[in-house]
């Protein structure tokens, strides 16, 4: 399989990821809701583990790495912030109703491609460093888009959306992540250092979403039991990851 094929067979395994909102057709939100806790601290250790173990090390052995990759790494993080606080700009006091939809939703969406075409780029970037920077990387944006997909079907359909639309449109959205590969594959074959570029960025990416997005979430949850549990599952995700350092 060539790498532009292998690139896309995974970036359309992400955005299949949209799908996952059928878990509501046939789970019920409470088992939902208890599952997505251990999801989130898995997704935490296996993304700072890709950043730390995959990201990292390969920036380090580029040239330039102390000064260009790090502010790269800043600007992915403040680009990061920019697109969340797109999101959340717009606030609206009407109800969802089947005549109007909650423009929270469809801000979301709106959001949400733009962060599915990051995601694509992130994985291309990941795969033109090394297959295994690539499947690693892939692997981790997965496990962060269960739960957020899960939260972005459930927000659509409080928006005012069916759950045939809710599901319709999350995949659109989701979709936009091949569009973010294939330009940036072009733009690779045009600048010789995207690939440089992508890396650190790629990282600080990462890390917001497992800093602000995921941390946080875990942190709601107070109870010792669950909080030794939640270490765990983030050791283990780590692990994982550290795995792949000698299987790929």
């Amino acid at each position: 399989m060539s790498q532009t094929i292998l690139i896309f067979v995974s970036v359309a395994a992400i955005s299949a990821l949209s799908f996952i909102g059928l878990a509501f057709f046939c789970i019920s939100e409470a088992t939902i809701r208890r599952l997505l806790l251990p999801l989130v601290a898995i997704s935490t250790g296996v993304i700072l583990g890709d950043v730390f173990l995959h990201m990292v090390p390969e920036m380090l052995n580029g040239e330039g790495a102390s000064s260009q990759g790090a502010l790269i790494l800043l600007l992915g993080i403040l680009v990061s912030f920019s697109i969340e606080k797109f999101i959340h700009w717009h606030h609206c006091h009407i109800l969802p109703s089947k005549d109007h939809y909650h423009p929270v939703g469809i801000m979301s969406l709106a959001g949400d491609a733009l962060h599915n075409i990051i995601d694509g780029v992130i994985i291309a970037g990941s795969f033109l460093v090394s297959t295994r920077v690539g499947i690693a990387t892939t692997f981790a944006v997965a496990l962060h888009e269960i739960p957020h997909e899960i939260g972005n079907f459930a927000l659509l359909l409080f928006s005012g959306f069916t759950r045939k639309q809710a599901l319709l449109w999350n995949a659109l959205s989701a979709a936009t992540a091949l569009i973010g590969a294939g330009v940036f594959l072009y733009a690779a074959g045009a600048a010789e250092n995207a690939t440089t570029l992508i890396l650190p960025f790629a990282a600080g990416n990462l890390l917001y979403i497992a800093g602000t997005d995921l941390l946080p979430e875990l942190h709601k949850d107070t109870h010792a039991g669950r909080a030794v549990l939640q270490l765990f599952l983030i050791t283990a995700g780590i692990s994982v990851m550290w795995g792949f350092t000698f299987i790929l």
